[in-house]
């Protein structure tokens, strides 16, 4: 059975570069498939969780800082797939960055999603380029970076 993430990306691979959209859907099914960094951090010191009630995803972020640098993160929770490899994605990608790194991974994020072409500087992330193109599907995608932002403000 199709999932969403099949949709997404499905509708890049009719364009060119559709090696390309393979790859990240693929990528996409990955993590939604086999999500890394899931499950609960003891030693926390920040966890925010965040639900969007429309549709029932709901997911929590752990955060260890040392010195102002995220040591761990992980992340827990249920949602479509799109929020489940977003999250896993965010988890390998926040792992020794400071606040300010973060903020500027949120920004080119944001930007990706409003603009639809991949950024470089998001590693992983940028599989979720063709998730612009679902305006429906971007508060799934935007969804644990809230988390991730609550769980480091409240360190």
């Amino acid at each position: 059975m199709p999932t969403p993430a099949d949709a997404v990306v499905r509708s890049a691979a009719e364009a060119p570069g559709a090696g390309l959209a393979a790859l990240y859907q693929e990528r996409i099914l990955d993590h939604y498939r086999r999500p890394r960094h899931k499950g609960a951090l003891d030693r926390a010191t920040g966890v925010h969780a965040v639900k969007n009630p429309l549709c029932g995803d709901d997911v929590t972020v752990s955060v260890l800082e040392r010195d102002g640098v995220v040591v761990e993160a992980r992340f827990t929770g249920v949602g479509c797939s799109i929020m489940q490899a977003t999250a896993s994605m965010l988890m390998d990608a926040v792992h020794g960055k400071s606040r300010e790194e973060i903020e500027a991974l949120v920004h080119h994020f944001d930007a990706m999603l409003a603009g639809g072409a991949a950024d470089e500087s998001l590693g992983a992330l940028g599989a979720l380029a063709g998730v612009a193109g679902f305006p429906a599907r971007h508060k799934c995608a935007k969804l644990p970076w809230a988390a991730l932002k609550g769980a480091i403000g409240s360190g």
